[in-house]
This record gives C-alpha cells, sequence and structure tokens, in this order.
C-alpha cells in the first residue's frame, strides 16, 4: 500500500494591498494545456499537405484564425465545464445556492460539458468565418489531449476524484478520503483512478490520435479524427468508472455504486452515461467517413 505524496496544490501564494493570490497546480494544467493545444493547432494549419493532397492544399484556417479561436475556447471550457458540473453533478445544492455557480476557484468542472462548450463556440466560430466545422472540430479533438493528460495529473496532485478502495499492491491512500468500513482510520488503501485516467485519455488516446494525423494523414477526411476521439474517450471513461469512487451525491445506502441509471444490480454512472452519447456519435462519425 501506498501512501499519497500530499503534494502542496498550490505551487506559490503571494499577497498585494492585503488580498492573497495562489498558482495552483490545476489553474497550471489548464493554462500549459491550452497553450499546448494551441501551439499544436497552429502547428497543423501551417502544414496544408496534413489536410489534403497535391500542390494547391490548403488548411481550413489559417494561424491568425487559431488565435481568434482560442478565445471561444478558453469561454467553452470555463464555461461549459462549470454548468456541466452545475447541472449534471450537483443541481441540487446549486438551485438553493446559485451565487456559487461562479465560484470556479472552488473546483467542479465537467469535462463533458467542457466538450460541449467548446464545439458550441468552435462551431459559432466557424459559422462567422464561413470555415469548415468539422475539420475544425478534428483539429481541436487531437490538440485536446495534452490539457487531458494534464488535468488528470492536476486531479492527483490535489487528491480528488480518487478510486474505490481496493487491495492491489499499488493501492494509494488518499487523506482526504473517506476509511473504508472494516478498515483502520488512515489505512483504506484505493485505486490512483486519476492516473488510470492519464495514462488511457492523455497517453493512449493521445497517442493514437498524433499518429492518426501527423502519420496516416486522417485530417484529409474530415469527421474521422473527431470520431476516434469521442470513441475512444467514451471508452476510456468508462473503463476508469469501473475504478472511480462515484460522485458522494449520487451514493445512497440502496446505491453505494452511485449508479444513475440502474439496471438489476448493474447500472452506468453520471460519468459513463455522458459518455455514451459520446460513443454513439462518434460511432456515427466513423461509420459514415467510412462510406465516404
Amino acid at each position: 500500500m501506498l501512501q499519497f505524496p500530499n503534494i502542496d496544490p498550490e505551487i506559490f501564494e503571494i499577497s498585494l494591498w492585503g488580498m492573497s493570490f495562489a498558482l495552483r497546480w490545476y489553474a497550471l494544467a489548464y493554462i500549459v494545456g491550452i497553450f499546448l493545444g494551441w501551439r499544436h493547432a497552429v502547428m497543423l494549419v501551417n502544414r496544408p499537405h496534413l489536410w489534403a493532397d497535391g500542390p494547391n492544399a490548403t488548411a481550413p484556417m489559417s494561424a491568425k484564425q487559431v488565435e481568434d479561436l482560442m478565445t471561444w475556447m478558453v469561454l467553452g471550457i470555463i464555461l461549459g465545464g462549470r454548468l456541466g458540473y452545475v447541472f449534471f453533478y450537483n443541481w441540487a445544492y446549486f438551485s438553493e445556492n446559485p451565487v456559487d455557480i461562479v465560484k470556479v476557484w472552488q473546483g467542479g468542472m465537467s469535462f463533458h460539458g467542457g466538450v460541449a462548450g467548446v464545439l458550441l463556440g468552435a462551431a459559432w466560430f466557424c459559422w462567422r468565418n464561413k470555415i469548415s466545422f468539422i475539420a475544425t472540430a478534428d483539429m481541436i479533438a487531437v490538440s485536446s489531449v495534452f490539457g487531458l493528460f494534464l488535468g488528470r495529473i492536476a486531479n492527483f496532485i490535489n487528491g480528488e476524484l480518487w478510486g474505490r478502495p481496493t487491495d492491489v499492491s499499488w493501492a494509494m491512500v488518499f487523506p482526504a478520503a473517506p476509511d473504508c468500513p472494516g478498515a483502520a482510520p488512515g489505512l483504506c488503501g484505493r485505486h490512483p483512478s486519476q492516473l488510470y485516467e492519464a495514462a488511457l485519455e492523455g497517453i493512449v488516446l493521445g497517442a493514437l490520435l498524433l499518429a492518426l494525423v501527423w502519420g496516416a494523414k486522417w485530417l484529409r477526411k474530415p469527421g474521422r479524427v473527431l470520431g476516434v476521439f469521442l470513441v475512444g474517450y467514451a471508452i476510456a471513461r468508462t473503463i476508469v468508472e469501473l475504478f472511480r469512487q462515484p460522485d458522494g451525491q449520487f451514493m445512497t445506502p440502496d446505491n453505494p455504486n452511485g449508479f444513475v441509471i440502474s439496471l438489476g444490480d448493474f447500472g452506468l454512472t453520471m460519468g459513463q452515461s455522458l459518455s455514451a452519447p459520446m460513443l454513439l456519435i462518434g460511432l456515427v462519425f466513423l461509420l459514415r467517413r467510412q462510406r465516404a
């Protein structure tokens, strides 16, 4: 059994004019992830041969337009991620405490909400600028893997979103997690599910998408990269949810697994339920592109 390294979630803190400002690992993960995604997208649009064959090949947008797009991406991540968490995960609380919705610094973001926000922002940008939305979504999908990996590492540093109790040799004791029934206080080993997600969503899915884009040139058939991203993330998240501790607001004595959809002894957690539409939509994109 391993002890959580207990890394300080704050990198540093400064005080100015009687107010304290802190840079947290979670915020840094967002900043670096967005920066790397932006630079990767610029690299893609500066290489027209990845998008089409022949001397007249062009990318769907310019590097300057990628910079303009990033404004909508950041807004989509923050607004979509926060509202997704509010409505999908904790509406009972926020409906009685609406002022807390804006307190993003206290935590509470939904990946699925962030995806919806990003795609809506991209759709608006593409409509205004007469740019292919599907090609843009492909670019966003492959460029998002850096943020996915760093975000899950930040979850681990924060000691949050821990896994279910287990007796595997790499089980980890998270100080903020509740004790396990029947276990001595402070000796509840859990799956480090944040690292599982970082590996599956960031490394495995990321490596696959990068290989398809840079090696197999899958951007030449718009929609395929987006399809792989949606299907790959949905599968990865569904698997990790089997090891991840369910959200406390969904757990009851009669529902210890935190299912939001129950089918006898089986069911789906909120993360799995929200991933199901991603899987279906991704399969549609892949099948349509396969026939094209």
